[in-house]
This record gives structure tokens, C-alpha cells and sequence, in this order.
């Protein structure tokens, strides 16, 4: 667990605020008390003051130094319906209909919060589907400029160092769009080199990946690839990539220079973007099964302001380990 001991060393250097909005979760509880023992965040819950002292209490979690706030008794409400009102406009909400979400959608207060500075960043889903976070996420957070993606990626810690730089590659998209076009595609290699930077401290090299490498086979699906990059050539961006090639080909350095010789990623790439879903979902689950790697995350992209989702079946140190990634996001 390297990545994580050095992510969090990192967050304590300069403390976040993260909203914790599914408070009525005892793991959410538990790991509040981790979070502010080991001084990685500062942490808000929402909800009810009884409720959530109490079911700490039951629980056994010391949650003393965390911010509780009740929607439904906070003194900036009316600010938060107005946001959501002027942010929802062009679908007719009503200020009545933006103040019962605000007041009973913890998830959407939270996000709230986030967008207008009384919070860095959100982690949620202990206790509710990832279409429910999302949502509140991308109507209310929105896209960050120049992105109009939102994607995934998770950070995949390898033992044996051979790949990546020193064990460490970024996978994406894993975990939300099905089927990106070539534009999404490129936001998802902008995203997850943003990622690889800001969470991770890597010098991006980004490999497109597909079944042909620089052109040995014809198809769509090669296409769909092929334009991608050249979007990102297009766009001028500041980070290595190259495209589309072959997994091997990313990834071993003698095989890269045999296909691709004249590539500055090949053999080399440390963030690896799939083509579809299926192959990243696919593709990170046979590397953690069979190469026994630790995957942290899904990690969300492409918002203006950082927002994680938890699998419904996380444990209590996922979630201190995701508030510590997203406070390094802030």
C-alpha cells in the first residue's frame, strides 16, 4: 500500500474539506473517525446532529472534530436553492421543487457545497447506486473547462514494478461510459493525465490502446482510435501520447520499439485508455486477479471540482483511502 501511505502523506500537507454526505451509513461513520485521526481531511457529515452523534455512539466511532450540518436547519439554504434553481433553469425547477432536493438529497447539499466553496471535494456512494452521485455531481459540479466527459480511472499498483513507472499504471475508462466516441476518448486521456499528476505525481505517457498498432489493421473500431489522437493533436495538449497501439505494445519496451520505433510512449506508457468499457472494466480485473494488483478507485474525472463514487460494497479504510485521493484531487 505505497500509493496510498504516500497519497495521504501528501493530503496532510495541506488540509481539504471533504463532505461525507451518506452519514446514516455506520462505515461512513467509521471511517470519519480514521480520516480525522490520521489528519488527511477535514470531514462534513449531513444530516441530523442527534441522529448521527447517536449512531456513532452506537457504533463505536469517535467522530469529534467532524462538522455535522442539517440541511433542513442551515442559515444558507436559501442560497443553495437559488444556485440550483438558476442552475436548472432551462428545465423549469421551481424554487419549491430545488429546496425540497436540497433539504432531503444529501447528496446533491453536498455537491452543493462543493460548487460554491463551503467544501473541496465529495465521496459518496457507500449507500446508494453511482447513477444517484453522478447525477448530483454533473448538475450541480458540472464539467470541468474544455472537458465534456465525465469518466473514470483507476490507479493500478502492480508488485513486481515491471510496467509503468515502478508498478504503477493508470487504467481508463473503467467504470462509466460504455462506449466513448473519439472526442471522449480524448477527454478520457486528458482526465487521466490530469489524474496521473495531481493524485499520483506521474509524468503522464498516454497509450491508446486497440487491437492494431499504428495502423496494422483496418477497422472502425481502429479508426474510432486513430481519431482520437489525432484530436489530441488537434488540441496541442501538454502531456505524451501516442496511438492507437497494442497492449504489449504500450507496455514492454521491446516490443514498442519493434512495432512502434519511432514512439515516445511505446514500451513506456504509464496510463493505458481503452477503447470501450468492456475492455477497461475487463482489462483492470484480469490484471488485479491474475498480477495480484491493488486497484484504487474507480477515480472520477472530468468534473470542475473533485466528486468519488464508492462501491456499495466498500469497506471502512476504501473510504478513508478515497477521502484521502480526493482531498490530493482538491
Amino acid at each position: 500500500m505505497g500509493l496510498i501511505k504516500n497519497i495521504k502523506e501528501n493530503a496532510k500537507k495541506e488540509i481539504r474539506t471533504i463532505v461525507l454526505p451518506e452519514s446514516e451509513d455506520e462505515r461512513v461513520l467509521k471511517a470519519t473517525q480514521i480520516v480525522l485521526e490520521e489528519k488527511t481531511a477535514n470531514v462534513v457529515l449531513i444530516g441530523n446532529k442527534d441522529t448521527i452523534t447517536s449512531d456513532a455512539a452506537s457504533c463505536g466511532a469517535n467522530i469529534q472534530g467532524a462538522t455535522i450540518i442539517d440541511p433542513k436547519n442551515f442559515e444558507g439554504i436559501e442560497k443553495y436553492v437559488d444556485e440550483l434553481v438558476q442552475l436548472r433553469a432551462s428545465k423549469g425547477l421551481s424554487k419549491e421543487e430545488a429546496k425540497e432536493i436540497i433539504t432531503t438529497e444529501p447528496r446533491f447539499f453536498g455537491c452543493m457545497m462543493v460548487r460554491l466553496g463551503d467544501a473541496d471535494g465529495l465521496v459518496a456512494g457507500s449507500n446508494s447506486p453511482t447513477a444517484d452521485v453522478l447525477r448530483a455531481a454533473i448538475q450541480v459540479i458540472k464539467t470541468a473547462p474544455g472537458i465534456k466527459t465525465v469518466s473514470s480511472s483507476f490507479v493500478m499498483e502492480t508488485a513486481d514494478g515491471k510496467f509503468g513507472d515502478n508498478g504503477l499504471l493508470l487504467f481508463a475508462d473503467c467504470a462509466v461510459l460504455p462506449d466513448p466516441t473519439s472526442e471522449q476518448l480524448a477527454d478520457i486521456a486528458a482526465s487521466t493525465a490530469a489524474t496521473a499528476s495531481s493524485v499520483v505525481g506521474l509524468e503522464p505517457r498516454v497509450a491508446m490502446l486497440s487491437f492494431s498498432t499504428m495502423g496494422s489493421a483496418k477497422h472502425p473500431l481502429v479508426d474510432k482510435v486513430s481519431n482520437a489522437v489525432q484530436i489530441l493533436k488537434d488540441r496541442k495538449v501538454d502531456f505524451a501520447f501516442d496511438g492507437e497501439m497494442q497492449a504489449d505494445a504500450a507496455i514492454v519496451e521491446a516490443i514498442g520499439a519493434k512495432k512502434a520505433p519511432d514512439s515516445k510512449v511505446a514500451g513506456r506508457a504509464n496510463i493505458l485508455v481503452f477503447p470501450d468499457l468492456q475492455a477497461g472494466n475487463i482489462g483492470y480485473k484480469l490484471v488485479q486477479r491474475f498480477a495480484g494488483a491493488d486497484a484504487h478507485g474507480p477515480i472520477v474525472q472530468g468534473l470542475n471540482k473533485p466528486v468519488n463514487d464508492l462501491s456499495r460494497g466498500c469497506s471502512v479504510e476504501d473510504i478513508s483511502n478515497l477521502v484521502a485521493i480526493t482531498a490530493t484531487q482538491a
